[in-house]
């Protein structure tokens, strides 16, 4: 009898399991918007990179630098602090304020201090393992006129399951010689996250 009492129960497990929700996934396009939880995501960090660098790049700043030197201006981006109270991944926006800096054509973008490390690393080792005529010198780096710095924050109100998130995002651009402050950018995106109440 117990054998056939754990049988059965076996079965059960089994016909149930089978008959539950699957995982279903489905390929799409990478510029398709989705907004599953309301949180900050990928389409954020591309349209307030996108939509900020090109508000940085319009100021008189440029035109001045433009005049001044004769040449485009050398912008590194240094740190984005996330200040907001969810996970934001920084170094993402980071990557998306760069290209959108590359791709306006109007400044030369250099390398952050953690990959000038690493290239600083790599000069060295063709300075000994790396035939003569193609070694790179070493003290032939770009430097930055301006630093591009950061942060988001967030304000959270929610009530009776709905829920308004509001980012803003502050850049601020500064010459590093003279530390003047020569442009400074404000983003905000406000999100209502309503959730359905099930019927019994």
């Amino acid at each position: 009898m117990y054998k056939v009492l754990s049988c059965l129960l076996l079965i059960g497990i089994i016909v149930f399991s089978g008959c539950g929700p699957t995982k279903q996934v489905t390929r799409i396009d990478t510029d398709t918007i989705v907004d599953l939880s309301g949180r900050w995501n990928d389409t954020d960090s591309r349209m307030v990179a996108e939509t900020m660098i090109d508000d940085c790049l319009s100021h008189v700043w440029i035109n001045n630098h433009n005049q001044a030197a004769g040449a485009k201006p050398v912008i590194i981006v240094g740190g984005i602090r996330n200040k907001s109270n969810e996970h934001i991944a920084t170094q993402t926006f980071i990557s998306d304020i760069e290209q959108a800096f590359i791709n306006s054509g109007k400044v030369r973008p250099v390398a952050s201090k953690n990959e000038r490390g690493e290239i600083r690393e790599e000069r060295a080792d063709q300075s000994e393992h790396a035939a003569i005529e193609t070694i790179k010198r070493m003290g032939r780096e770009e430097g930055a006129d301006y630093m591009l710095t950061g942060e988001i924050n967030t304000i959270e109100d929610r009530v009776d399951g709905k829920q308004i998130v509001f980012y803003q995002t502050d850049l601020t651009l500064t010459n590093i010689e003279s530390n003047e402050k020569v442009w400074i950018g404000k983003k905000e995106i406000k999100k209502y996250i309503g959730r359905k109440k099930f019927k019994m």
